[in-house]
């Protein structure tokens, strides 16, 4: 599950440690433009046991390679090797308005990084990189020529922390497929996957390292049960943030979830939502997001239909369930969850 600090970080803390109790294993942690994901996933650290801590995610480019690597092992450290680092790029808006970057080269940035981690914390021989977006030490003619090639003092819990990335376009889908551990798709629908990102997945994996094992995947929503009068209202509570995404994440030609939306089949509402939200139009444009798409981005329902959407799921690929459980006893709803999983 992804943590809810909008109560506070310290009560979304004490859910997590007792909801590893009953069988939570990864908490994913975002950051955004929020408080930085690392030091709320060191707290949980201290405050839980077993489930594991995932950054979801870290931008690629608020941080350097190095100090990504640094940070995870630190993590992993804290936490007796339960890190897991999920990466991203983000979005121009952000890193460009927030952070005062240049948003250039994601999949490059994100597969030499990648490269650098492994070597940061296999810790065989002092960092060296050549890269068309990372150089590292600094080449000569470039700062003061003093660079030195360094081994991270540390040695880390793990040689190989696992490494999630979060993609939806075609090369970034299949360069994730090609290097990374696990995936981390927003706004999956199973029953779309094969047509959506199929083509993507099957180039990266013809050119994955077999020593990396399988593509872990990471999806689901949030998660009621219950009779539709019930589960209704919980499903609405994504509408607002679909049309977030869809419409006011970036500028017309320059939204990647509204370029998802369009792929699965929905052009027409995602150019109106688009333009009702840019327009300032929050409520018109979310009233246009299709029930279809809700439903299928959700896990709300009674039991039975529950069961059928875990299984369409899995069948897709998904390795991990990822829910958000809405109701008054959250940990009894993952109890009964992971009775069926």
């Amino acid at each position: 599950m992804t943590l809810n600090y909008t109560g506070g970080y310290e009560k979304a803390a004490a859910q997590v440690a007792e909801l590893e109790k009953v069988g939570l294993d990864v908490v994913w942690v975002a950051e955004a433009y929020s408080f930085d994901a690392p030091s709320v996933m060191g707290y949980l650290a201290a405050k839980t046991q077993r489930v594991e801590i995932g950054s979801a995610i870290l931008p690629i480019y608020s941080r350097t390679p190095t100090l990504i690597a640094m940070t995870a092992a630190g993590i992993d450290a804290l936490s007796g090797g339960r890190a897991v680092l999920g990466l991203g790029a983000s979005g121009p808006q952000v890193i460009e308005g927030f952070h005062g970057v240049p948003y250039d080269r994601p999949l490059a940035r994100t597969r030499e990084i990648i490269d650098i981690c492994r070597k940061v914390w296999a810790r065989e021989a002092p960092l060296t990189h050549d890269g068309a977006a990372y150089h590292i030490p600094l080449p000569e003619g470039q700062g003061t020529g003093l660079g030195k090639a360094l081994k991270i003092i540390n040695h880390p819990v793990r040689p190989r922390i696992p490494i999630w990335v979060a993609s939806l376009g075609e090369k970034n889908v299949a360069m994730t497929a090609e290097v990374a551990d696990g995936w981390l798709p927003i706004f999956f629908v199973p029953e779309k996957v094969k047509e959506v990102f199929g083509p993507s997945l099957d180039e990266g994996k013809a050119r994955r390292d077999p020593s990396l094992g399988a593509l872990q995947i990471a999806a689901g929503g949030l998660f009621a049960i219950g009779d539709e009068a019930e589960v209704a209202p919980v499903r609405e509570l994504s509408r607002p943030m679909l049309a977030l995404y869809i419409g006011g994440m970036g500028a017309k030609g320059k939204n990647f979830y509204n370029a998802l939306a369009r792929r699965y089949g929905y052009e027409r509402e995602a150019e109106e939502i688009q333009d009702l939200y840019l327009d300032g139009k929050k409520d018109e444009a979310a009233a246009l997001v299709p029930a279809e798409l809700l439903e299928a981005t959700t896990l709300c329902g009674p039991e039975p239909y529950l069961k059928e959407r875990v299984a369409a799921l899995a069948d897709a690929g998904v390795t991990h369930l990822s829910v958000n459980p809405v109701g008054p006893d959250p940990v009894a709803m993952i109890e009964r969850l992971r009775s069926w999983v």
